[in-house]
């Protein structure tokens, strides 16, 4: 897998000025962020969890660059009211999900690059 297909490899540098590793700390983090926030995204759930976890991982998934997870968490945040159907809500959650597996994926990958190359004595290949 190609993390820059599913993660803003350029944002992320900016984020973290290219330290990486601050980049591995905010990875670590936005995966401690996924695991948290899933468990909170329940399509029968009260609106305002819904909302909040929704939120939340919108703004880990900005930070580390994953742009398509957190547009599914924003089209996610906005089924609240007569919009937050338990259906449409599941079918949000199903597609937050698929999006987040990629990120992951791609994170894990992004960091295995880096920690190979450490362990060979050069710089990640990004």
């Amino acid at each position: 897998m190609n993390p820059s297909s599913v993660l803003d490899l350029d944002h992320l540098r900016r984020y973290t000025h290219a330290d990486p590793a601050l980049e591995s700390e905010l990875v670590a983090l936005f995966r401690e962020q996924c695991a948290l926030w899933l468990r909170a995204l329940d399509p029968k759930g009260d609106a305002e969890t819904w909302r909040s976890g929704a939120h939340a991982l919108k703004g880990s998934a900005r930070g580390i660059g994953a742009f398509a997870l957190a547009e599914a968490c924003e089209d996610a945040e906005a089924l609240t009211g007569e919009a937050g159907t338990p259906v449409a809500r599941s079918v949000a959650l199903e597609t937050l999900r698929v999006a987040m597996n990629e990120a992951l994926a791609a994170a894990a990958t992004l960091e295995h690059r880096a920690a190979t190359s450490f362990r060979k004595g050069g710089s990640a290949a990004r």
